[in-house]
Parts: C-alpha cells; structure tokens; sequence
C-alpha cells in the first residue's frame, strides 16, 4: 500500500513540475558507426520514464531476436504503463529475395510511427534503426522528413542509426556521432548478449 502511496506522490511531483516547466519538443539524432545509438537512446527512454514522461520505442529494423531491452522495458512498463518498445521490422536482410516483405515491413512501421506520434499518447518516441531503413532504401527520405514535419510541438523524437541523411541532421536540433575506435568483433570476438543486444 504504502508503495502505491509513493508512486502517486512522485507521479502528482513530475506532473506538477511539467505544468511549471516550458515544453519544446526536440529531435535528436544518434548516428555515426560506433556501437552505442540504440543504447544510448534506450538511456534517453530510462531518463524519461523516470522524469514521468510517456515514452514509445519503435524498431524499424529489429524483430526476430530476443533483445535485452525488451525484456528489460516489458517490466517497466508493467509498473506504471509509461514506457512501451515494439519492435516492427524483420531483422537483418538476408537475400534480395527477402527485400520486399523488409519494404513492407517498413512502410507498416512508418504509418505505426505516424499514428502514434500524433495520438497524443507519448512525450518521447524514439525510432529505433529508421537512418538504416532509410540507408537500405525500405523507406524514403522524404517519407521521413514528412513524418517530421507531422510531430506535435511538445513531442521529443529521437531517430537512430548509422549514416543519417544531412537533411535529417539539418533539421535535428541535437545531433550525436558515435565514433567507432575499436570494437571485439575486430578481433573475432562474436557478439555478447547484454552488451550488443
């Protein structure tokens, strides 16, 4: 009892502190080709969860593995409904053959990542991998700077992944590079869970 007490009592804080505070909302991008632009963003999600915003993670590309964030924002989100991942893609293309059901994937993600970025619902989304839809030519550029010019005034967005268009990066208002200086798989060493995924 006494714990749903505290949760009001920290929930009725964050609100009051958001009426006090102006709200623009920004986009940021994550790119570059050194690990770290999903997990920094799921960083970002953490941050905002426990500041009391309503996030929303959408993976562009990711589907088929099971992904520690998943796990991980599946039992956040059981404790209060504030933060939400779903992960929309087909993972990585293996043949040309596979190209379409990736494009249609993605264009499914596109219209899910429209829905809810004018619902209402969310203070953050992030979508998770969409510089890679747009680099292996699944979505448009102009499909995504469209979806941009769609965001309500107060929602924060973050668009992750290596090789960001400069017209993504010229209307981001925060802009990070993940540099690669070394990295295991240089060394033969596979990927670990918990660390790449």
């Amino acid at each position: 009892m006494q714990g749903n007490v505290c949760r009001q009592c920290t929930d009725d804080f964050y609100k009051r502190s958001a009426e006090n505070m102006e709200t623009k909302g920004l986009i940021l991008v994550h790119t570059g080709d050194g690990k770290g632009k999903t997990t920094a963003g799921l960083g970002l999600a953490l941050r905002a969860w426990g500041s009391g915003l309503r996030v929303l993670i959408l993976q562009f590309i990711k589907g088929g593995w099971k992904y520690g964030e998943l796990e991980a924002i599946e039992r956040l989100g059981q404790l209060d409904g504030r933060i939400e991942i779903r992960p929309l893609g087909l993972g990585l293309m293996r043949s040309d053959e596979d190209r379409e059901k990736h494009i249609r994937a993605a264009a499914k993600a596109l219209q899910e990542s429209e829905r809810m970025m004018v619902s209402g619902q969310y203070d953050l989304i992030i979508f998770d991998e969409i510089n890679y839809a747009v680099k292996f030519g699944l979505i448009s550029l102009d499909d995504v700077l469209a979806l941009l010019d769609k965001k309500p005034e107060k929602l924060h967005v973050l668009l992750t992944g290596r090789d960001a268009r400069p017209e993504l990066i010229e209307r981001a208002d925060l802009v990070t590079e993940m540099k690669l200086v070394k990295h295991p798989y240089q060394q033969g060493i596979k990927a670990q869970q918990g660390i790449e995924f």
